[in-house]
């Protein structure tokens, strides 16, 4: 599952996600190892160190902190997650060592008003949990480690020692994966804080829905459960849902945003192309490809098949 059809129509993919239109003036920004996290066994699917891009701030932003998490979908058994430690979502070793800021991160106030001297971050994603697993046996067959909760913790203790311990703003959002990332830390994230601190977070293109496909199987339900079982995320996500309902269930925003203390701003096309394919019409719910056009153009969709469609929205 890739997090780029899950973007929000002009903050993800214009703004946060994608350089593509602005690269020419985008801010280029190198990669920052977390080798000390290494020891602690807080690395990628692959065992390799996590990683972050980091572009300081200036002036009236130099104590303003914006950390950004990338997206990119998840893994929920060994093969999904073995396909993605051969990828920059599962290693650092295949991810580009230098990364354009640009939209919300670019350092030019025309692009970004508000944080464009703000301490900008990029944490790159390669757990393949939303930062939420952490299960200590490794398979010596598959060598795969599931520990996107201390890459987390890792990461956030990494930026507090360079400054963002003194932050009296901070913004964590993330797009797709990302920020579904920002919803499940947002309190965790305003805790590591200053008492005074004012913070924020934002979900852009991160508020999946609990709906069944159109062969009346939940889906994405079961898709969930299996990412929470195989990373063992249930000890990580929040208690004030995992004391009330199963651990997979707490994947989905609206059974945590009631909870959450921090500000919070969601961000959602009210047409959400990938949870159209993939939610209410993932492949295996259209083995003969009825909905193969209508799930990629709702102007394609027969008059018996828009009520379904629009029950996502």
């Amino acid at each position: 599952m890739a997090n780029g059809s899950l973007c929000s129509v002009w903050w993800c993919c214009a703004v946060a996600c994608a350089a593509a239109l602005v690269t020419v003036d985008a801010l280029l920004v190198d990669i920052t190892y977390v080798e000390s996290a290494v020891a602690r066994g807080a690395v990628c699917l692959d065992g390799s160190a996590p990683a972050y891009h980091l572009a300081r701030g200036s002036g009236s932003g130099a104590n303003s902190w914006l950390v950004h998490f990338e997206g990119g979908g998840w893994c929920n058994n060994v093969t999904t997650c073995l396909q993605r430690k051969r990828t920059r979502l599962g290693s650092s070793k295949e991810m580009v060592t230098q990364i354009a800021f640009s939209g919300i991160l670019s350092d030019r106030p025309d692009y970004s008003p508000d944080f464009y001297n703000w301490n900008k971050v990029k944490v790159r994603y390669c757990d393949g949990s939303s930062f939420t697993g952490d299960v200590e046996q490794v398979d010596p067959t598959t060598k795969l480690y599931y520990r996107g909760a201390r890459i987390w913790q890792a990461v956030m203790e990494d930026l507090l020692a360079k400054g963002m311990d003194k932050a009296q703003n901070a913004l964590i959002s993330g797009c797709s994966a990302g920020g579904l990332t920002s919803i499940l830390h947002c309190d965790r994230f305003h805790e590591l804080l200053p008492a005074g601190a004012r913070v924020k977070c934002l979900s852009d293109a991160g508020f999946f829905i609990n709906e069944k496909d159109v062969a009346g199987v939940g889906y994405i339900a079961a898709f969930f459960n299996d990412v929470v079982t195989t990373h063992g995320s249930a000890k990580n996500l929040p208690s004030s849902c995992t004391s009330s309902l199963p651990p997979g269930m707490c994947f989905f925003p609206q059974n945590e945003v009631k909870q959450i203390q921090t500000p919070l701003f969601i961000l959602n096309a009210a047409y959400d192309s990938w949870q159209v394919r993939n939610i209410l019409v993932p492949g295996i719910a259209d083995r003969r490809g009825t909905w193969h056009s209508c799930k990629h153009d709702i102007d394609q969709c027969s008059a018996d098949q828009l009520p379904d469609s629009e029950m996502i929205f």
